[in-house]
This record gives structure tokens, C-alpha cells and sequence, in this order.
């Protein structure tokens, strides 16, 4: 099993900043890549920012410039720094991972965090 552990939400004020993190742990192998996801309310789960192992990025059109993806490999960890926050901004984030874990030889998993609140005040 794999888990998935957000930290980091909060309100804040239009123009704040925040950092996000999320750790992976349980019997992981390798984490290929890891994302960070956020959902406002009644609006559906969308992709923020993506990182893979060799460090290469993605971002949604709506925080290019303002939000920087990065990862510890050695910490199984990924952060998602947010700056210039805006209410729009505002929803629960959730942390993904996919790599390959040890169950008896090397399985693919997938895990879900149980996302952290964002909540950027105008």
C-alpha cells in the first residue's frame, strides 16, 4: 500500500502565498510521477501542475507563473509553491503519486491524498 499525505492549506489573502507539500510513503519502489490536482466548489477535479522523475514540469494555463511544482525524490515528497493567489484560486487540493510499489515483486499503483483546503479571500 501506498499512502498520500497533503500539508499546507489555508486561507489567505488575494496577492498571498503558500506552500503546499505532500508525502508518499508504504512499500514504494519507485514514483514516476507526482501532481497536484485542485477542485472548486461544484466545479469538477482539474490538473494544477505535474512532475515527473526526471524533473520535467506541467502546468495549467491558469497558474503558469504563479505556482512552481518541485520534488524531493529522496523524501518521496512534491511541494506546490503558490504565489499570487487569487480567489480563484481557491478550492481543496489533492496530491496524486503513480509509480510502482513491492507486493511480492513490482506492482503499478496509483494514490490519492484526502486534499487540503484553499481558501484565497478577495
Amino acid at each position: 500500500q501506498v499512502q498520500v499525505v497533503e500539508s499546507g492549506g489555508g486561507l489567505v489573502q488575494a496577492g498571498g502565498s503558500l506552500r503546499l507539500s505532500c508525502v508518499a510513503s508504504g512499500t514504494l519502489f519507485t514514483i514516476g510521477r507526482m501532481a497536484w490536482y485542485r477542485q472548486a466548489p461544484e466545479k469538477q477535479r482539474e490538473l494544477v501542475a505535474v512532475i515527473i522523475n526526471s524533473g520535467s514540469t506541467n502546468y495549467a494555463d491558469s497558474v503558469k507563473g504563479r505556482f512552481t511544482i518541485s520534488r524531493d525524490n529522496a523524501k518521496n515528497t512534491v511541494y506546490l509553491q503558490m504565489n499570487s493567489l487569487n480567489p480563484e484560486d481557491t478550492g481543496v487540493y489533492y496530491c496524486y503519486a503513480a509509480g510502482t510499489r513491492i507486493s511480492g515483486g513490482l506492482v503499478p499503483f496509483e494514490s490519492w491524498g484526502q486534499g487540503t483546503q484553499v481558501s484565497v479571500s478577495s
